[in-house]
């Protein structure tokens, strides 16, 4: 791991000294020329990849990471307390030759904070052209030079973990979710689109806007089939049991709970081909503690089988999980094996189907404990099962299970976490996308210490909630 700063600042040189020529010179953009709103490119398919590639730099995004850092590290030092980001020639050196640790920061700034920063290091250099595996090595390099030099404190291996794989899991959704709002016409405007798409992937919107035409064609999607909706409610304890955690218990809690599967099999034609052409994200905002989670899972690469009346695809995922209800909190980086497919059982009933058997490096604990030292950060077997079953467009059973065991391998403490979350709704649409959801939440983690002993923590909530359906409805396709 020493050796990792200088490897990244080699990625940096390397990649824009031994880069193809781009297509244009580069010139730091004009703030004046500007386009947001400008006509979205109609380039589409196999000439939209060859235009993208066409248009690509290897410099432009090597800049905007180190700017974004620079930025970053000038706004820490100002906003808070001495002295960890007054870092110099003396920390860069001496991170240069120290061992990687594991850090102590805040759970949100380590587990949400950190991969939302290597999404943005992920999405610059999407948005300049790169492919995902080349935006990967990016984003890793991005995060090992802010370990080395944004920080005065020993670099961390759980922040490069979180930001330089975490980050590329989480930004690879946010730049085809972002391109996905700028290749639907709908019924926005193309401000609207320009604006919501850069609200997604604010790297993806700033390229578009400051480059001029360069970077301005959208991602070709290849139409894939997607279910997404947004559930707007209110869910009430069913039952508690909060162990150590001194947190104040907000029985009742206003949600707002977005979902999306991008890439569902089942269409004949569609192809997994590129990383993340099947990718899940969900995240959902609480009244009682911000996020309650932020979850992505994306098939790297993979291959797709059929069969009678059954559709699917399997391979190696990535995976990105924050999850925080108000008694505990786990979050994981992780590579699974798994598959998801497409079963129609009857004409009208369809089942579509999620299983996965992973590996991860993760972080759990208490949100607030009477014990300083209830947190845990280790090598994490998990797992996922999720079923949706379909009655005729009309009614839909959505079950996903999870299960993290955060072990005392690669451990931060001796001790360990077993956490299961199983999340359950039942869909109406009433008319035409808008539905109806009851909705019950099981999120259940025990734990031992060797400081505080075992813990057990339950907690469930039960909920109605306004259900707002994409334009596929619950996802299935014709058979």
């Amino acid at each position: 791991m020493r050796s990792i700063a200088a490897w990244a600042a080699g990625l940096f040189v390397a990649a824009t000294a031994c880069a193809q020529k781009p297509a244009a010179p580069f010139r730091f953009p004009s703030w004046a020329a500007l386009q947001l709103g400008a006509p979205i490119s109609t380039v589409k398919g196999e000439e939209a990849g060859r235009e993208i590639a066409a248009h690509k730099s290897y410099a432009i995004p090597a800049i905007e990471i180190v700017a974004f850092d620079t930025l970053l590290n000038f706004y820490d030092r100002r906003h808070f307390p001495c002295c960890d980001f007054n870092s110099n020639a003396r920390t860069i050196r001496d991170n240069l030759h120290s061992h990687w640790d594991v850090d102590r920061d805040p759970f949100t700034v380590n587990q949400l904070g950190h991969p939302y920063q290597g999404s943005m290091y992920h999405g610059f250099a999407r948005a300049s052209g790169l492919s995902y595996w080349e935006a990967l090595a990016y984003t890793f390099a991005g995060s090992a030079f802010w370990e080395i030099a944004g920080e005065a404190t020993p670099p961390s291996r759980n922040d490069q973990i979180n930001t330089g794989i975490g980050g590329t899991f989480l930004g690879e959704a946010l730049f085809r979710l972002s391109n996905l709002v700028l290749e639907r016409d709908g019924s926005m405007s193309p401000f609207w689109r320009e604006v919501v798409a850069t609200a997604i992937s604010p790297p993806t919107g700033f390229n578009r806007m400051a480059f001029g035409d360069r970077f301005r064609t959208v991602f070709p999607s290849h139409d894939p089939v997607y279910f997404s909706r947004l559930q707007l409610g209110f869910s009430g304890t069913a039952h508690n049991e909060s162990g150590f955690s001194t947190t104040r218990l907000k029985r009742g809690e206003a949600l707002a709970d977005f979902l999306i599967d991008y890439g569902l099999p089942g269409k004949k034609g569609y192809e997994y081909t590129r990383p993340f052409d099947y990718f899940t994200l969900q995240a959902t905002a609480s009244s009682a503690n911000g996020f309650e989670n932020v979850m992505t899972r994306g098939l790297l690469k993979g291959r797709e089988y059929e069969a009678n009346s059954y559709r699917g695809v399997w391979g190696l995922f990535g995976n990105y999980d924050y999850i925080a209800p108000q008694t505990y909190r786990v979050s994981s980086t992780a590579a699974s094996l798994g598959t998801t497919a497409q079963w129609w059982v009857r004409d009208s009933v369809a089942v579509l189907g999620t299983a996965m058997l992973g590996v991860g490096y993760a972080a759990a604990g208490s949100v607030r404990s009477t014990s300083e030292n209830d947190f845990h950060y280790g090598v994490a077997p998990q797992a996922l099962v999720a079923i949706r079953a379909i009655y005729k467009d009309a009614y839909a059973l959505d079950v996903t299970a999870r299960e993290y065991y955060v072990s005392r391998v690669a451990a931060s403490r001796g001790g360990h976490e077993n956490i299961r979350r199983i999340d359950a709704a039942l869909t109406w649409r009433v008319h035409g996308r808008h539905g109806v959801s009851i909705k019950y939440l099981g999120n259940f983690r025990d734990a031992y210490s060797p400081d505080i002993g075992d813990v057990s923590q339950h907690r469930a909530t039960v909920g109605i909630f306004y259900t707002l359906l994409g334009h596929d409805f619950f996802g299935a396709t014709e058979k």
